[in-house]
């Protein structure tokens, strides 16, 4: 049975409303079948830097604590909350990362490290953590190899990713519409496992409100999802995530979680 975790962590997020990402994991949460839902406590409150350029740090390592607290074998969809949260589930993942391929579904780059990021909020540096790369207390040791991280959707990027970029698949959202195209790329990583981070900004702003900073010229819904579904028929999806959902209100949640839920409804 797949399980839910609700993860409402906002402290990683640079947005200045990122306490949103609150709420709109709580609206996921609500729709969600209980018995197979678990809502982690995170922490409320801002946290510190602990003398890095990581804001707020000591929330995100007290929320990758819970992370691995709750993390149990079999198939787990974590909802953020903000898209680190991704690297803390990684780094508790059950068997570990050797043989897994990433499927990073994101607007944003999100290749920074402390050095180079202009906000220091650990969302834009989450999948440079992923790769081992950034401050030691938050990155993957060791990091999945750029050869095994397939990015779909990426498009709004600081001249300081660009760079990042070498040796990652690139799937644009044109390149998403061709049937096999992620379940090829996915093939040419050489992993036998997957998990799949949809940060919900990957999507084209038409389709999906609430997020923080939209991009234009997204990934359709139904393309992303009928990919995922794909991919799932050759490859054991051993979890994924659903972050960035902030809706300003609760109409506005109402009115995204349809998509919401068949992106949820593709990677379980």
């Amino acid at each position: 049975m797949v399980r839910f975790l609700i993860v409402p962590q906002w402290q990683g997020s640079p947005a200045p409303r990122a306490m949103l990402l609150v709420d709109g994991a709580s609206a996921i949460a609500g729709d969600l079948p209980r018995a197979a839902t678990t809502v982690l406590e995170v922490p409320v409150e801002a946290g510190e830097s602990l003398g890095t350029g990581v804001r707020r740090l000591s929330a995100l390592l007290r929320t990758r604590e819970l992370l691995r607290e709750h993390t149990a074998a079999g198939e787990t969809v974590v909802i953020g909350g903000d898209c680190s949260v991704t690297v803390a589930a990684l780094d508790a993942l059950p068997g570990g990362i050797d043989d897994l391929a990433i499927v990073w579904c994101d607007a944003h780059g999100d290749l920074h490290t402390p050095d180079t990021s202009p906000s220091g909020a650990f969302s834009g540096m989450a999948l440079r953590a992923v790769l081992g790369e950034g401050e030691r207390q938050v990155a993957l040791s060791p990091g999945i190899p750029r050869e095994r991280v397939v990015a779909v959707g990426m498009r709004d990027l600081d001249d300081a990713e660009i760079d990042q970029l070498a040796g990652l698949t690139s799937l644009s959202a044109d390149d998403v519409k061709r049937p096999d195209a992620l379940l090829d790329a996915v093939r040419a990583t050489g992993a036998s496992r997957v998990w799949v981070h949809i940060d919900v900004d990957v999507i084209d702003p038409p389709e999906m409100a609430g997020v923080s900073a939209p991009a234009p010229f997204g990934v359709s819904p139904a393309a992303l999802g009928s990919a995922i579904r794909r991919l799932r028929e050759e490859y054991p999806v051993v979890g994924a995530t659903i972050a960035g959902f902030a809706p300003r209100s609760p109409a506005d949640a109402v009115d995204d979680l349809g998509v919401l839920l068949r992106l949820i409804g593709a990677v379980a």
